[in-house]
This record gives C-alpha cells, sequence and structure tokens, in this order.
C-alpha cells in the first residue's frame, strides 16, 4: 500500500488492487474513489498529497509495463483531474505528458483508453488545455493514421473538443502552432491529410485568428493535396483553397511574392487539376497585386509561356489570359522588373517546339524592345563582353560592332553612344578606345570614321565612366602610359580636326593644337567643321576643361594655349554664340603681359578677321594666324608644349610627324569627298529658302556662315604645303 510520509495511506488497498483490474467496470469505480480523495484533499488544501498522490498514479501505473495497470493509471489521472476542479491547472504537467504518451502505446486498448482519458481531462479543464496544445495537437495527428477504427473514432470525437476549446480560448497562439502545422503538411497519409484540412478550416473561420497572414506557410501542402488519390481530401483541399482565395480578393494587404513562388512551382506538376488551380490563381494574382509581383514576373512567364501550350484547353485558356494580363503591366526596373530574367526566359522560349509559345516568346522580346531597348542592348553588350574576355573575340566584338553602325545609322544616332559607354564600364575603356583607334585608322569610308571620331570624341570629353582615362590623358606629356595612349588615339583622331584639337586640349599640348589649327586649309573651313567647333566651344565650359579654364590665370606660362583659343576664335562666325561665349571667356585672361593685344581685341567685331576673309588672294588659314600678335611672355616660360613640333616633345612624342599624319589624312579627306562629292560649279551657296539656310546648323550660326560665305565668290587655293 503506497502511504506518505508519515505512513498515511494514499489510497486504500482494495482501491489500488481495482484501479489494475482488467474489467474496465473495476477500473471505474476504483477511478470515483480517485476522485473522492483528490476532492477532500482539495479541501484541506493538501497540495503535498495532492502531488503524491498524482505521482503515484503516473509512475506506478500509467507508465507501468503492465497494460492493465496503464489503463487504471489513465483513467485515475482523469478522475484526478476533474476531482482538482479549479486547482487542476497547476497539475496538469504531471497530468497530460504520461496521457500522450500512451497515445503510441502498443497495445490498442491503452490508446484507446488514452483518448477517452484526454477528452474527460479537457472537459474538466477546458481553456487550460491551450497551453499544451501543440503537444496534444502533435499526438493527434499521429493518432489519425491508427489503424484501428476504434482508436480513430475516439481520437475524432478528442478532436472536437479540442477544435471547440481552442475557438472558444483567447490564449490560443497562432504563432506558435503555424511551425509544427507546416511541418506536418508534407504528410502523405490521408487521414492526417483529413486531420490536417480539418484543423486549418476551423481556424479560418476564426476571426480572431489570422490565418490568411501566415497561409504562405502552408499553401503548398495545400496544393500537394490537389493531387491526392482520395477524391474527398481533393475535394476538401480545392474547399479550403477557393475560401482562401475569396479572402485574398478581400483582404487590403496580402503577401503575394511568395505565394507566387509556390503558385509557379506547382504550376508544374504532373497533375492537371494541380496545375490548372495554380493558373487561376496566378491570373487572380496578377490582377490584384499591381507592384508587388514586379520582381517575380521572370518566374511567372517562366511558367506562363509552357502552359500557352498545354494539353489541357482549360490551362491553355487561363494561361493566355494571364499572360496578356502581364504583359499589359507597365513595370519598370526601378520597381524590381528584373528585365534580364525575363529576357532570358523568353530566349529560352524560342527553343519550344511548341508554336504558340514561340510566338508569344517573340511578342515579349519585341515589348521588352519597345519599353526597354536601352537596358536590353545593355545586357546583350554584358553578355558580348563576357565572351570577349580573350583578345581574339574582343577584336571581333569590336569589328562587329563597327560594321553594325555602319550599316544601322539610327543604332548608331539612338544607340551608339550608350553601346559604347556600356562597354567602356565592362571591358576597361583604355582597351577599348585603343582598338576602335586602331579600326577607324584603317577605315576606308572617311566620312563614317569622322561621324565615329567624333562620337568617341564626345563621349571622351563627358562620360564619367572614361574619368580615368581623361585623367591619364592630362599627364600626356609627363608620364609614359599617358603619352602613349595619346600617340595611339592620335592616328585615327585625325580623320576629324576638331577632334584632333581637342585631343591636344586636353592632353596639354597646347602648341600641338596651336599648329593643327593653322595647318587647316580653306576647304577645310566648311558648315560641318564650324559645328564641331561650337560643340568644343561650349565643352570648354565644362568640368572637363576647368585645369585648361584655371591656366587661363597663367596666359605667360602658357602662350600656345592662348593662341590655340584664339584660332578657334577667328574660325567662327561673329554672330555665333560659340563665338560670343569664347570671346568673353578670353577677355577674363590677364592682360598684364600682352598689353599691346588690347588695341587688337578692343572692337567685338574682329574687323581684320573679315578683311581676311575677303581677301582672294590670301593662302592657308595660318597666314590668317599671323595678324594675331605675337604674345609676349616671360623668359621663365613653363608652356607644357613649348617644344618645337619640328623636334620631339616631352617623353619621345614626335609632333612633328603627328602634324604630317594630320596633314595626310585631311588630304585623303579631300581626295575622298572630291570622289564621291563633285564639287559645285561655283561655291556661293545655295539661297535662302523663306529666310532658313539649307545646311544643317541650326542656331545662329547659320545666318552670319550665310553672310561669311557670301563674299566669296572664288575658291581659295590648297596648301601647298602638304607632302605626301
Amino acid at each position: 500500500m503506497a502511504k506518505m510520509a508519515d505512513g498515511t495511506p494514499l489510497l486504500s488497498a482494495s482501491t489500488l488492487r481495482t484501479l489494475a483490474d482488467k474489467l474496465y467496470e473495476k477500473r471505474k469505480n476504483a477511478a470515483r474513489e480517485v476522485e473522492a480523495v483528490i476532492r477532500g484533499l482539495v479541501a484541506q488544501q493538501d497540495h503535498q498529497r495532492i502531488s503524491s498522490l498524482l505521482h503515484l498514479l503516473v509512475h506506478d501505473f500509467a507508465l507501468s509495463p503492465q497494460s492493465n495497470h496503464r489503463k487504471g493509471g489513465l483513467i485515475g489521472l482523469a478522475a484526478a483531474t476533474m476531482g482538482l476542479g479549479s486547482d487542476a491547472a497547476q497539475h496538469l504537467e504531471k497530468i497530460i505528458p504520461p496521457v500522450l504518451n500512451s497515445f503510441t502505446d502498443q497495445d490498442i486498448r491503452v490508446r484507446y483508453y488514452a483518448c477517452e482519458a484526454l477528452y474527460n481531462i479537457a472537459k474538466a479543464t477546458r481553456g487550460d488545455l491551450v497551453f499544451f496544445f501543440n503537444d496534444i495537437f502533435d499526438a493527434l495527428c499521429k493518432l489519425s493514421a491508427d489503424s484501428e477504427p476504434s482508436v480513430q473514432q475516439a481520437a475524432h470525437l478528442l478532436d472536437h473538443i479540442v477544435k471547440d476549446i481552442v475557438a472558444q480560448s483567447d490564449q490560443f497562439s497562432i504563432e506558435e502552432f503555424i511551425p509544427l502545422l507546416r511541418e506536418r503538411m508534407n504528410v502523405l497519409n490521408p487521414f492526417v491529410r483529413q486531420f490536417l484540412v480539418g484543423w486549418i478550416t476551423v481556424l479560418d473561420r476564426e476571426t480572431e485568428i489570422d490565418m490568411l497572414g501566415f497561409l504562405p506557410d502552408f499553401l503548398d501542402g495545400l496544393f500537394n493535396m490537389l493531387s491526392d488519390s482520395s477524391h474527398e481530401i481533393r475535394q476538401q483541399a480545392d474547399s479550403a483553397l477557393e475560401e482562401f482565395l475569396r479572402e485574398i480578393k478581400d483582404a487590403p494587404s496580402v503577401d503575394y511574392g511568395k505565394m507566387a513562388e509556390i503558385l509557379v512551382q506547382r504550376a508544374a506538376a504532373p497533375d492537371e487539376f494541380t496545375r490548372l488551380t495554380s493558373f487561376s490563381w496566378l491570373n487572380e494574382f496578377v490582377k490584384l497585386s499591381g507592384e508587388q509581383l514586379v520582381p517575380y514576373y521572370a518566374d511567372i512567364l517562366g511558367a506562363l509561356l509552357p502552359a500557352i501550350s498545354d494539353n489541357e484547353e482549360r490551362i491553355r485558356v487561363v494561361a493566355k489570359e494571364t499572360n496578356e494580363e502581364l504583359r499589359s503591366v507597365k513595370a519598370e526596373p526601378a520597381e524590381g522588373f528584373d528585365i534580364g530574367a525575363v529576357l532570358v526566359i523568353a530566349r529560352r522560349e524560342l527553343g519550344s517546339d511548341w508554336e504558340a509559345t514561340r510566338l508569344e516568346a517573340l511578342r515579349w522580346i519585341a515589348l521588352l524592345l519597345e519599353r526597354h531597348r536601352t537596358e536590353v542592348v545593355c545586357l546583350v553588350l554584358e553578355v558580348q563582353a563576357c565572351i570577349a574576355g580573350d583578345a581574339q573575340h574582343f577584336h571581333r566584338l569590336m569589328v562587329f560592332l563597327v560594321h553594325k553602325f555602319k550599316i544601322e545609322q539610327t543604332l548608331l544616332e539612338k544607340r551608339g553612344t550608350l553601346a559604347l559607354r556600356r562597354l567602356c564600364t565592362l571591358l576597361d575603356a583604355e582597351r577599348v578606345y585603343r582598338e576602335l583607334a586602331t579600326i577607324f585608322e584603317g577605315e576606308a569610308d572617311l566620312e563614317f570614321a569622322t561621324i565615329m571620331v567624333q562620337a568617341l570624341n564626345l563621349i571622351l570629353l563627358t562620360a564619367p565612366e572614361l574619368a580615368e582615362m581623361r585623367s591619364l590623358l592630362k599627364l600626356s606629356l609627363l608620364n609614359p602610359a599617358g603619352g602613349d595612349l595619346f600617340v595611339s588615339l592620335s592616328s585615327s583622331w585625325c580623320h576629324s580636326s576638331i577632334a584632333t584639337v581637342s585631343l591636344c586640349l586636353l592632353a596639354q599640348a597646347y602648341q600641338h593644337a596651336s599648329a593643327v589649327i593653322q595647318a587647316l586649309g580653306e576647304s577645310d573651313i566648311n558648315v560641318n567643321l564650324l559645328v564641331q567647333v561650337d560643340k568644343l566651344v561650349r565643352l570648354l565650359e565644362t568640368p572637363t576643361f576647368a585645369y585648361l579654364r584655371l591656366q587661363l590665370l597663367e596666359p605667360g606660362r602658357y602662350p600656345s594655349l592662348l593662341k590655340t583659343l584664339y584660332g578657334l576664335l577667328m574660325l567662327l562666325p561673329q554672330q555665333s554664340a560659340a563665338f560670343k561665349m569664347l570671346r568673353t571667356r578670353l577677355k577674363t585672361v590677364p592682360s598684364q603681359t600682352f598689353m599691346h593685344m588690347q588695341s587688337s581685341l578692343a572692337s567685338s567685331q574682329f574687323p581684320g578677321l573679315s578683311a581676311i576673309r575677303r581677301s582672294a588672294s590670301a593662302g592657308g588659314f595660318s597666314q590668317r594666324l599671323s595678324h594675331i600678335p605675337s604674345i609676349q611672355t616671360s623668359s621663365t616660360s613653363e608652356d607644357s608644349d613649348r617644344i618645337s613640333d619640328s623636334t620631339n616633345g616631352p617623353l619621345g612624342i614626335n609632333f612633328a610627324a603627328q602634324l604630317k599624319q594630320f596633314e595626310y589624312m585631311q588630304h585623303q579627306h579631300h581626295l575622298y569627298q572630291s570622289q564621291n562629292n563633285p564639287p559645285r560649279r561655283t561655291l556661293t551657296p545655295p539661297p535662302a529658302q523663306n529666310g532658313h539656310h539649307p545646311s544643317n546648323i541650326s542656331d545662329d550660326m547659320t545666318d552670319s556662315m550665310r553672310r561669311t560665305r557670301a563674299d566669296s565668290q572664288v575658291r581659295m587655293p590648297q596648301r601647298t604645303s602638304w607632302r605626301s
């Protein structure tokens, strides 16, 4: 007989013997005596004896190796709980674990009585049972797959009362329950699946429980049940999904992204019903989600395009409708739209065996080009740049790019700058420019070469991606690497005289820049050249040439710079905005070292220049510049390019050879123009039409050019100083 430490018996010997009897009725009678004893102890507030009696029921009965003892222990614990009344909550930690442990007992009757015991405990404790909900749910989940019908029936009754308790409790924690539910959703047993869907449905009905917010955690499991062999389970899962979709349509905020990932995966399921349901959900999501689904468009498209050719007609219809909805959304990269990923999907589906899928893939590519042509071009260039890692492929890429620019003028005009700047970022700007310079140096189409060199020069002077290259060129007269880069570019830059001057100004080779200007002949002064001069003058006011403007503070140290700028000024029509801009800049130059020039600059109209242009017998442009008074420099002049062009410059740059190369290239251009564009009988420009000059210049340079060119009716002879 079990006794207290003082020898007082907890239960009578008869009760203990009857509690382990093989007959249920006798065990039930013994359980009534246990309940009565517990009630008396509660009335006496004898918590010590209550704990001792519970310990006896657990260890001597519920955990006994003898099945009849375990049966008696279960009914005894249930009776003790009822006897404890409102005090049961503080003892549940001792009572519930051994009962749940009996759910996996090998004896069928023990499992059955365990369900009966927990049912009675639940009736007695109600809301307090919620604190053990996860353990109870897990045990019930396993028990729902029991092979014994009587046990399943008992578990079913227990499940009902637990659902009622949870529905009425304000202590239930959905956050603690969801991880367990997510883990159990992968079970394949049909009884367990029914059990899980039942709980999801019950909890979703409770307004105080936000099951929709946790839908991504168990959505995949529900979709997995759609392909179950049991029609009943498929129907239950489908009903639950329909209810959730209805709630999604009415909900103000839903996490579409996570669920879209699940739907895309399930859209590739072998089961037709699962695929159809997935696309139906995706269709609603695209309509409802707005910007939330933008980052997932590529994944969704990857599921839609193959489905457009699905064997099941209903799937094809929904997929086509969803695809149209997706294409109507004008998403931007800033919103998370991954153009590259979408392009990869569309490109992949071009290889589909099904025509409908291939056509839709082509439409997507066309749509990307229409809405995001710039980004698509950049992506293509990135791919090409990856391929062009070695020298051979790099050269092929450059040659191919030049060829595309040559045959597609619109590509050069609209995307040329973007493509070149992107390649400079991906493949190193200096490497790209050196390769292109080599290509254009031998280009047979001199007009195209000129256009390309002018474009490359503008990018060189303005693009942020080429800032390091500009810094290197500024050191051309001091740094061997800079000098080598200058020489490699200058050969092809000779296609454009003003591009050559720009390169010299960037490299601070001012004396060579002045020599290039003086080498221009009368036939070189045309509308296109003046447009390039206009652009250069405006560029001189940008941050790129800030160092040059600061050097004007010391005209004595940089006389060739000043002479170059005055040379550009002399080229411009006096009424043009560029002329006024450059003249205003030159007026700010300190005049202490060349006071004798003030009389020449006093008149804003430069009458000497007009006199030169009216002279029909004048020689080359170098003769015109001779009218500009020489600048008196100090004996300590430190002009960066002060070395004569007839000798090698700093770091061995042979400016004399550079000048001869420039003159030779310009002569080739003259020959090319004479062969491809026969000269007019007269050099008099066509008359103005409706007050507008027919040239391509659209600014105020037009009128000034017309007046200046109309002054001369005689073609001035070419320079005779050139040597082949």
